[in-house]
């Protein structure tokens, strides 16, 4: 594609607005529709506190996300580092003056909000790790020395995350970046090298790791040896689960919830709580809306023609299916219990707005996906 072809009307205002997908925006806008009529169970059938603030974030995110679907894809690639060193330094303003809450910093009071920069650090690294692999041939990343800045890419958020201390979302910017090493051409042997240092590594992590992360882990293993402590979410939570049956007790008729033995069901439990009220049926309906949401996702990366925007498009995507994955292997006790909320579902606001940003980027791609994008962000000839 030439630079003539490239400025012609077909990348016009009119024209990106018809190459949305509105489809899959009209999911995101049910899946939201869901959170929101939970929400409001969850404050016992009043729209406050969580529900009108949810669909006002929502709608201020779509705000955000169709900007940044309309945005040149090149524009994205030539402030990808901009972007990081952003992220970056909030994550550094948290150290040294961030807000704790539930004895956790991960907070930056803004007077409006509180914003928690590794949720933003999330898409951030998704774009940089995308713009440096980014045109780079086979061999480039064959060479282990071509590795080493991206490994500090990923090593030096990780670090400033887990002394927040914030494991859970520490370990979701590691494995969103695993999948997008693979996506780049990582040779598998070199994942099989790092799990085995990372297995091997485990006796001394457990000696740094906090008290209250040693515990959910032995809960996880035994949730019964503390049933009214450290292991009373988790059993609640299963109590909740099984309790929904087929069809559920139907809409704001759960005990579990209502009576308030289901602890944080606004956020990190929102999902056992709609399994109470409305069953496996209800379950798998929004996983339904999960799957088709992530098929958008992968669909979109592998019909974009330049390597950056199926990275970003792969990147954004497995992020969000990390956050589906977890949170519902939390609830489920498949896993211990992390603080990592329910996309579009849970309370929060950062998380809703920079996980919409990231769709934003991946419809972005979408529209740009014709556009062929230079190593530095130009256009080739």
């Amino acid at each position: 594609m030439t630079t003539g072809t490239l400025n012609r009307p077909d990348l016009s205002l009119k024209r990106k607005l018809l190459q949305v997908r509105w489809l899959f925006v009209l999911l995101l806008c049910a899946t939201a529709g869901v959170g929101g009529a939970m929400l409001y169970s969850a404050a016992n059938g009043n729209i406050d506190p969580w529900a009108s603030r949810h669909l006002l974030r929502f709608a201020a995110g779509l705000v955000v996300m169709i900007a940044a679907a309309l945005t040149d894809i090149r524009l994205w690639l030539r402030y990808a580092y901009v972007f990081y060193g952003v992220a970056l330094a909030l994550l550094g303003a948290v150290e040294i003056g961030g807000t704790v809450g539930m004895g956790a910093r991960r907070w930056i009071d803004l007077g409006i909000i509180n914003l928690q920069p590794s949720e933003v650090m999330k898409i951030a690294i998704v774009l940089a790790l995308a713009r440096y692999f980014h045109g780079a041939s086979v061999e480039d990343v064959g060479r282990p020395t071509f590795l080493v800045l991206p490994l500090i890419l990923v090593a030096a958020p990780s670090a400033l995350v887990l002394r927040q201390p914030d494991l859970g979302t520490a370990l979701m910017l590691i494995m969103a970046a695993g999948a997008m090493f693979f996506a780049a051409g990582v040779r598998l042997w070199k994942f099989a090298a790092i799990g085995l240092t990372a297995v091997l590594a485990l006796p001394i992590a457990w000696r740094f790791m906090h008290g209250y992360q040693r515990q959910r882990v032995l809960t996880f293993l035994d949730p019964e040896s503390d049933a009214l402590g450290a292991g009373y979410h988790i059993i609640q939570s299963k109590i909740a689960l099984g309790s929904g049956g087929l069809f559920g007790r139907g809409f704001m008729q759960g005990s579990q919830s209502h009576l308030n033995f289901l602890p944080e069901k606004q956020t990190d439990f929102i999902f056992t709580m709609l399994a109470e009220e409305f069953g496996l049926v209800g379950g798998l309906t929004l996983l339904g809306l999960y799957v088709l949401i992530l098929i958008y996702g992968f669909a979109i990366a592998f019909s974009a023609r330049n390597q950056f925007g199926q990275l970003v498009a792969l990147g954004v995507t497995s992020t969000f299916f990390l956050y589906v994955f977890i949170n519902i292997a939390m609830v489920m006790g498949l896993i211990p219990v992390v603080g990592v909320p329910l996309p579009l579902i849970s309370y929060g606001g950062t998380a809703m707005m920079t996980l919409l940003f990231g769709f934003g980027l991946v419809m972005s791609v979408h529209v740009h996906r014709e556009v062929t994008v230079g190593r530095h962000g130009g256009e080739d000839a």
